[in-house]
């Protein structure tokens, strides 16, 4: 129970960033959330891939973004990365269905997908876009709600 209660405390702020952070235990491929086909997708030829992550607990941030992209490795592998809540807690839910992608020289691709965060000011669920921005020649990604959608 006091493991459930700090983990609420932190989402508590749905203003607090968002975590990027290399793959760790969300990314086993047991996490890909099912149907595949409806919960991945490649762009920039193929280059980049995003998918879902269902890791069943906890319930209030068993949702994660995985992102697979440049830079390669010497190896030829693509960057493993996760898109979470806070550092500890995925998401309470990612609609991937809302999924929109653009790109812009100067910042690189911008991906949108509206998630759901346990909001304590609300007590209870809030519905967000999640904005995440990947710069495929450093790798650097970050990502953050959109505040003013609601």
């Amino acid at each position: 129970m006091i493991r459930i209660l700090s983990l609420l405390l932190t989402m508590a702020s749905p203003a607090a960033a968002q975590v990027v952070a290399p793959c760790d235990w969300q990314a086993s491929a047991q996490a890909l959330a099912e149907p595949w086909e409806e919960n991945s997708r490649t762009f920039a030829n193929g280059k980049v891939r995003l998918a879902v992550l269902d890791t069943i607990e906890p319930a209030v941030g068993f949702a994660w973004l995985l992102v697979l992209s440049p830079p390669f490795s010497e190896l030829g592998d693509r960057q493993c990365r996760v898109v979470g809540a806070s550092a500890d807690i995925g998401f309470a839910g990612l609609f991937f269905d809302t999924l929109t992608s653009s790109y812009h020289p100067l910042t690189g691709l911008t991906f949108q997908v509206d998630a759901r965060f346990y909001d304590a000011s609300a007590d209870g669920f809030a519905r967000r876009p999640l904005v995440v921005t990947l710069n495929q020649s450093t790798g650097e990604m970050t990502a953050q709600y959109v505040e003013d959608a609601e």
